[in-house]
């Protein structure tokens, strides 16, 4: 197909953020970028979309291309149009985020990405373009998100204290929460139960380890 314009026009990209947990802290996956602009920074996988695909299939190849991951669910999380927040041309970017396991994934380097890199949200290096502003958006998302929903579940080991889970919704959101409500919340969801064994760790009382009764009723960020 041909296309012709009579007026100048912006180029779209996509930008995906993934969230996981790891170490009991949040972290975002990150590459770095091997061609200009911005070479040697830290980014987020994304890049160009072409004019015989998607947004979302856009996203789903640029992950692939990139950070060598592939059956990750994405969702469309916002627009970005700065009009000088690429140096190259005006670029408007639809980027997408995802809170999701780390433990099956593999993110491997390509394209244009000399290295990818889990990072800290609290502790993330200077980044190319506006992606600094990305993830904040998505960080606040996240956080809404997780205010009304069981996506903290999906991270769960087979086995958990209430400690642990409490920690993951901490981490996702930012916020300290109070241990008794907290506990009284999940608990009233009916989505977890006792296994009768107990967790110890240093001098501190022995914790009662949970189960998921269900793991098709945890919900995934969507």
């Amino acid at each position: 197909m041909n296309y012709t314009y009579q007026y100048p026009h912006p180029a779209v990209t996509t930008d995906i953020v993934i969230f996981s947990v790891r170490d009991n802290e949040l972290q975002v996956l990150l590459i770095k970028r091997g061609g200009e602009p911005f070479k040697g920074s830290w980014a987020l996988p994304g890049g160009f979309v072409r004019m015989d695909e998607s947004l979302d299939e856009c996203a789903k190849r640029e992950l692939h291309e990139e950070a060598g991951l592939e059956g990750v669910y994405l969702e469309q999380l916002y627009s970005f149009g700065a009009i000088n927040r690429d140096p190259r041309e005006r670029v408007i970017s639809v980027a997408y985020y995802t809170l999701t396991p780390s433990a099956h994934l593999n993110p491997s380097a390509g394209t244009d990405a000399s290295e990818v890199q889990w990072f800290a949200i609290n502790d993330l290096p200077a980044l190319a373009f506006d992606h600094v502003d990305i993830i904040r958006v998505a960080r606040e998302r996240l956080a809404a998100k997780m205010e009304y929903s069981t996506i903290g579940l999906q991270f769960m080991a087979e086995e958990f204290t209430l400690s642990q889970l409490q920690i993951v919704y901490e981490q996702a959101t930012g916020k300290t929460l109070d241990k008794r409500n907290f506990r009284k919340w999940i608990l009233s969801l009916d989505l977890i139960a006792e296994t009768g064994k107990k967790f110890a760790a240093g001098a501190h009382r022995p914790a009662m380890l949970y189960r998921i009764k269900d793991p098709d009723r945890v919900e995934i960020i969507r």
